[in-house]
């Protein structure tokens, strides 16, 4: 799934699904705090209650924040606890088989969130892979969403290729924090944000419990 995002060049791809099921659980775990506030009693009352918050972070982390997002100087592939920026000129490759790869010099980087859901489909692309199915040109209208996202991607690479930004990159608003200095190869980092969301998670679970 693309949709629009901040910045430049505002592309962002995303699991609707997850998405949708995180909007989903939250809803149903503000319903549950307010139910047991209301009619709970004794010191469960804030165990529970720090779990059903734990459980809200948690779905945060693994279906609400991943995402790949296209910048003016790379991509930023989110997963749930690590972000890797690939700049522009070290994409070689965009594809799909279980999940979205972006192949780069140094390897592939996986987007945890955005897999092709059809088994048939993956078996499909590991088969291609191996080198036991030629490549299907389909036309975009009639793609798999998953291989529409990594065909889109690949147009990225090589417009952005084509007229590449010079000098390194020293503000986090303009590609993310794991792109910080980087050159044309890709930089992994675990974000602040994750540590900041775990560790505020744990400091209420590890109170809660402590002191109800």
């Amino acid at each position: 799934m693309s949709g629009p995002a901040a910045g430049a060049n505002p592309t962002v791809h995303y699991s609707l699904s997850s998405r949708v099921l995180a909007a989903a659980w939250a809803v149903i775990a503000a319903l549950l705090l307010v139910d047991l506030f209301l009619r709970g009693q004794g010191p469960d009352v804030w165990r529970y209650g720090a779990v059903l918050v734990a459980s809200v972070a948690l779905v945060y982390l693994v279906w609400l924040r991943p995402r790949v997002l296209v910048t003016e100087r790379g991509l930023r592939v989110i997963n749930p606890l690590r972000e890797t920026f690939v700049p522009w000129a070290a994409v070689l490759w965009v594809d799909v088989v279980d999940v979205l790869r972006v192949h780069t010099p140094d390897g592939p980087v996986r987007s945890w969130p955005l897999r092709e859901t059809k088994r048939s489909r993956v078996r499909d692309n590991m088969r291609r892979e191996g080198g036991f199915m030629d490549e299907s040109d389909e036309d975009p209208r009639t793609m798999r969403p998953m291989d529409r996202a990594a065909l889109q991607l690949r147009q990225d690479a090589e417009r952005h290729k084509a007229r590449p930004l010079s000098g390194p990159i020293r503000d986090i608003d303009e590609a993310g924090p794991a792109a910080l200095g980087a050159r044309d190869r890709p930089q992994t980092m675990v974000s602040v944000e994750v540590v900041v969301v775990a560790g505020a998670v744990l400091v209420l679970l590890v109170a809660s419990f402590l002191l109800a």
